[in-house]
């Protein structure tokens, strides 16, 4: 973590991601001017942005503010510069996603796929809706996340059971938490996991297969999924439906096989957009806690990847 003293004369710089009006509020939070790109001679320096130039990873970059949430592209795109911070943007984007999630749950319940199809066909024909409340969601992910997630699902009256890798008191919004194999019957399974070594692949087939007929949402990482696992867990019916806003390979081109997956919806990557507000409040809130001698709170465990 970089002291106060060596982060109060560091240049800001920002890449191309970052827009005027973001670039003005950053400059006014941290007090210095913004410099765009290029290589950082006389550092040290803090980059706000997507993705790190190979020209800045050498020793001067002692913070990097990531405009997104996920971190995995960024970590894999080669070592990390050694000592130097990784933050990241999580702004309203659980609450955006929690939105979402809930969206779809509140869409089945109320069959409005099979009304869109009816009324496609101009058909006239009763559906009896449900109730979410007294039923189960499972969320792999007990993160701010999936703890947004899981909050808004159980303020349905919806019971939410968190998948955690490793042992853990119950997190906010969750009425309980298990391993990751330990059977729970759900109506709905919700991914909010980061990408990792840990979950490359994590949902595969014996994790579809145990899932019952239970609805299958990914709001996390696409390459968390093993997408032929999934199609042939659809066609089995042990995954009744699947609502997918990241995919492993994005965008998917049309004639991706994707796109023919059963009783499937794809979005595209767009449950939990990051507005420009979330990165000038996060990055603020980041730099509070350096100035003040805090780890902060979006700091990201390089080894981990999240």
């Amino acid at each position: 973590m970089p002291p106060p003293e060596l982060l109060a004369r560091a240049r800001l710089l920002a890449g191309p991601e970052v827009g005027s009006a973001s670039a003005k509020a950053l400059e006014r939070a941290a007090g210095r001017p913004v410099e765009r790109g290029g290589p950082a001679d006389g550092g040290p320096f803090v980059y706000v942005g997507a993705a790190l130039p190979e020209a800045l990873r050498g020793d001067g970059l002692v913070w990097f503010h990531s405009v997104n949430a996920g971190t995995d592209a960024l970590l894999g795109a080669g070592p990390w510069p050694a000592g130097a911070l990784l933050t990241r943007t999580v702004g309203r984007m659980g609450e955006r996603i929690a939105q979402y999630v809930l969206a779809w749950v509140l869409a089945e319940c109320q069959s409005v796929p099979e009304f869109a199809a009816q009324h496609a066909r101009a058909e006239w024909r009763r559906i009896p809706s449900e109730l979410v409340a007294g039923q189960t969601a499972v969320v792999h992910g007990t993160g701010r996340i999936g703890s947004a997630v899981a909050g808004l699902l159980r303020s349905c009256g919806i019971r939410t059971v968190g998948v955690a890798r490793t042992p853990r008191a119950v997190p906010p919004g969750f009425d309980a938490v298990v391993a990751a194999d330990e059977p729970v019957a759900a109506r709905w399974v919700v991914a909010a996991l980061p990408l990792t070594e840990a979950t490359a692949g994590y949902f595969g087939a014996d994790r579809f297969a145990a899932m019952g007929g239970a609805t299958f949402v990914n709001v996390g990482r696409g390459a968390t999924v093993d997408l032929v696992a999934l199609e042939s867990a659809l066609r089995a019916g042990s995954v009744g439906r699947a609502v997918l806003d990241v995919l492993p390979e994005e965008p998917a081109a049309p004639g991706d096989p994707c796109w023919r997956l059963p009783r499937t919806v794809i979005t595209s990557h767009s449950a939990g957009i990051t507005a420009d507000d979330d990165v000038v409040t996060d990055f603020a809130a980041c730099l509070r806690d350096l100035a003040a001698g805090r780890r902060p709170a979006l700091a990201v465990d390089t080894a981990r990847g999240y």
